[in-house]
């Protein structure tokens, strides 16, 4: 029985460690998740202006990849002028982005809002995106920003 339970770790943790080679790398016309266009996609600049009226956006938003999440691509960021980058998740963590997506421009679609982060999970996201121990203890505060959970994300260029 612990030969199976030891069998079963080791593919899960091997699997794990093996997930980025899967994803297709990112190129103009590639989408994850939900095939999508960018016909009708807002600005990350718009949305600001959107969520300080309404406290949910629902649709289309486009920017430049600023980071992404280095352990399997769970998470990106789109930049934002004057303020902190855009975090983007992706529903039911169905699917993940590659590791050449940053410095590409996306059309992501889902739904955004304002969301406060708990510092534990600020210094999770600042883990799996690769800083370092002093930049990850240096996070003491939560943060309220906006969010989006992205049902699909098409790369534009």
């Amino acid at each position: 029985m612990k030969a199976l339970a030891f069998f079963i770790a080791a593919l899960l943790l091997t699997t794990i460690t093996f997930a980025q080679d899967k994803i297709t790398p990112a190129a103009p016309g590639v989408t994850y998740g939900k095939t999508i266009t960018a016909d009708k996609a807002i600005d990350v600049t718009a949305l600001n202006k959107t969520l300080n009226t309404d406290s949910v956006y629902k649709g289309r938003v486009t920017g430049k990849v600023v980071e992404v999440c280095t352990k399997k691509g769970c998470f990106m960021k789109i930049a934002r002028e004057n303020a902190s980058p855009v975090m983007i998740r992706f529903t039911d963590y169905a699917y993940f982005m590659p590791q050449n997506i940053v410095g590409k421009t996306v059309v992501v679609e889902g739904k955004a809002n304002v969301k406060e982060t708990s510092v534990a999970r600020l210094q999770h996201y600042a883990a799996d995106a690769g800083k370092s121990k002093d930049e990850i203890a240096k996070i003491t505060q939560p943060k309220k920003d906006i969010e989006i959970m992205a049902d699909g994300v098409l790369v534009v260029d």
